[in-house]
């Protein structure tokens, strides 16, 4: 191998040193690979040369000149046809690259060549070549306009998403025909994270019925919501709760969104609603009531107008047992309880999700302990404490210990793991005297 090496150095010649034409010439017709691949690499051989090795019979060589940025647009011509799939992905790779200064030459023939070749390779069968110059130009706001939306409705979203997603080239008009020829959610979901969503487009979305595109139009700031639409997505929202979450924190909410979204949207976005800086006072008294209204049919016990542990009505809970609202989480776990179905799983599955407050609020019921001394235990850090609060609980020790971890925060080197692989290490007496250290 190393004697190849030497024989290119002595026919190239010293580190920088330039080749005459019919050096060059000579080199491309030499029968050695190497020595043509090297040549092919050369910024400083003239363009005819490199045309020539453009139809060289071994494909390193042609890939080579494709990625040659010194290769005359004719020769790029040329290998946009090769039948080596590498020579076109890197043919696209340079060409693409090169677009952004597409404007800038001067030939128009020369430019008008450029743009069939980009248009010959989004049009290439090989997907993996049509995504490279989708991802590389998907942001580019000079790219051929004919290109860009040949690779936005490409069949494969790897070459469609990066495009429909970012591309400035795509417009309105555009995106409202690629939305009526029924794509998948996919392609609307990525037309409804782009930097701007016109409110013509973001209706077109609300009516393609496509809940993972509205969900993702709903995220985006930038995405201009008429109020109608807004009204109806939030009618709609009632049975999807994936839409409430971020139409509680979309910016410049109405009065009237706001006050409806109370109404019905899950407890733990409640204090999203309660904390927007962006509604007026009357508004958020409107808003308040409806969370104390809310609390009341769940719980009238904690509303302090009904003492009694019935309930109200037979109508279905309308509060998750989730909440980032303590008085509903705590409502929710006692209406569980009541129900006999606030059970040691229930806890386990909150504690894995981070829902602190419902895992509070069910020890809580459980244990018939005030909230306070939950979290006083939890405070403490207590790994004994735990312990005794998920026995008078009557939970597993093997929860127990998970309690100890993930909610108090116990090191693993301080935490009372089970005896036998399930069993409680401490007795009964020596829970309860922990106990008693958090309740008297």
């Amino acid at each position: 191998m190393s004697s190849i090496f030497d024989r290119i150095r002595s026919l190239f010649g010293p580190n920088g040193s330039s080749l005459s034409y019919s050096q060059a010439k000579k080199l491309a017709g030499d029968q050695n690979r190497e020595v043509r691949k090297e040549l092919a690499e050369r910024r400083d051989v003239k363009p005819e040369i490199l045309y020539f090795l453009a139809d060289d019979p071994d494909p390193i060589v042609r890939r080579e000149i494709a990625k040659n940025r010194s290769t005359p647009t004719q020769a790029d011509a040329v290998l946009a046809n090769d039948k080596d799939d590498e020579v076109r992905s890197c043919l696209a790779e340079k060409i693409a690259r090169l677009t952004p200064q597409l404007n800038s030459i001067e030939r128009e023939d020369i430019r008008l060549m450029t743009v069939e070749i980009l248009e010959r390779l989004a049009r290439d069968q090989v997907p993996k070549i049509r995504q490279i110059l989708a991802e590389t130009l998907k942001d580019v706001a000079d790219a051929p306009p004919g290109v860009i939306r040949k690779l936005a409705e490409d069949e494969e979203l790897v070459v469609s998403i990066p495009v429909l997603e970012n591309s400035p080239v795509l417009t309105d008009d555009d995106l409202l025909q690629i939305i009526g020829s029924l794509p998948v959610s996919e392609k609307l979901g990525a037309i409804s994270r782009r930097p701007f969503v016109s409110a013509n487009i973001s209706d077109a979305i609300a009516q393609a019925n496509s809940k993972e595109a509205v969900t993702e139009l709903l995220k985006n700031d930038q995405a201009q919501i008429r109020e109608e639409t807004l009204d109806k997505l939030i009618d709609q929202s009632r049975d999807f709760i994936a839409w409430q979450e971020p139409l509680v924190s979309r910016p410049k909410l109405s009065s009237s969104a706001a006050i409806r979204l109370a109404e019905f949207v899950a407890d733990k976005y409640l204090h999203v609603l309660e904390k927007r800086h962006d509604l007026d006072s009357s508004t958020l008294t409107r808003v308040k009531e409806e969370v104390h209204r809310r609390i009341e049919k769940v719980a009238p016990e904690i509303s302090g107008e009904n003492g009694s542990d019935e309930q109200v009505d037979d109508e279905p809970n309308p509060v998750q047992a989730s909440s980032t609202n303590a008085h509903i989480s705590l409502a929710a776990a006692r209406r569980l309880q009541r129900e006999g179905r606030l059970e040691a799983s229930d806890i386990a599955a909150a504690l894995a999700s981070g829902d602190r407050i419902f895992v509070n609020s069910a020890l809580a019921v459980r244990a018939d302990l005030a909230l306070d001394v939950i979290e006083k235990i939890i405070e403490t850090r207590s790994a004994k404490g735990m312990t005794a609060l998920a026995w008078k609980a009557g939970l597993p020790m093997r929860l127990a210990t998970d309690l100890q971890s993930k909610l108090a925060g116990v090191a693993n080197g301080e935490l009372i793991n089970p005896r036998g692989g399930s069993e409680y290490p401490l007795s009964e007496a020596e829970l309860a005297s922990e106990l008693a250290f958090f309740t008297d």
